[in-house]
């Protein structure tokens, strides 16, 4: 009797695609401050909004797939991707939340470095979400989850060369813990932007 109240089935893919594009937009603004040098209260609000954007977005998700009796594939797996891609808008919010604490110059050169390569990943990770709605963009999401996979490589050698430039040229113990942090961070977003792939990856393996 229970499952006649559920709703047979929901489109969870536009879901999905607002969920992602509101990473993109993230990912977009976090490449303006640090390029633009501007971190002033109307920048923490926009990012702030942006992030409570994705997070409503994420409770819907799991609100319609708790009420939802026939979904595209697993439901672990709608809930896995749900969590990660909110998990990448999070990150960068909180990356910029430091700068403004720590009163760190968001114009750092290796910091606009990772804004960039964050934003190439994000913009991967849009297209592989994207894809998963027609099995035959199968080519483009296997091709999407390379390049976000090359993107965490990436990422991983400015990390380690971007640490042993901050080690070996600055001198204030204080400084260095501050964009140890902020460096790490960054190159976490990269990481869950692979976790991505991962989940992309197990529901191609399913419906294969």
């Amino acid at each position: 009797m229970f499952f006649k109240f559920l709703p047979k089935e929901f489109n969870f893919f536009d879901l999905f695609d607002k969920q992602v594009k509101t990473a993109v937009d993230a990912a977009v603004f976090f490449r303006e401050i640090v390029a633009k040098n501007s971190l002033d209260d109307a920048a923490i609000e926009k990012m702030k909004d942006i992030e409570h954007q994705g997070d409503s977005i994420a409770h819907d998700i799991i609100e319609q797939l708790n009420k939802t009796f026939i979904t595209p594939f697993d439901r672990e797996d709608i809930h896995a991707l749900t969590v990660e891609i909110d998990d990448i808008t999070d990150m960068i919010h909180t990356i910029v939340n430091r700068l403004k604490v720590y009163k760190l110059p968001p114009n750092d050169k290796n910091l606009v470095k990772f804004a960039v390569v964050i934003e190439q990943s994000i913009r991967a990770v849009e297209l592989a979400v994207n894809g998963l709605r027609k099995h035959k963009n199968l080519n483009l999401v296997t091709e999407a989850c390379v390049e976000i996979k090359r993107l965490e490589n990436v990422g991983n050698a400015m990390r380690d060369e971007t640490l042993g430039e901050l080690f070996e040229k600055v001198k204030d113990p204080l400084l260095v813990i501050k964009w140890k942090e902020i460096y790490q961070d960054a190159e976490t977003v990269l990481d869950i932007c692979e976790d991505v792939t991962h989940i992309v990856g197990s529901i191609l393996v399913k419906q294969a």
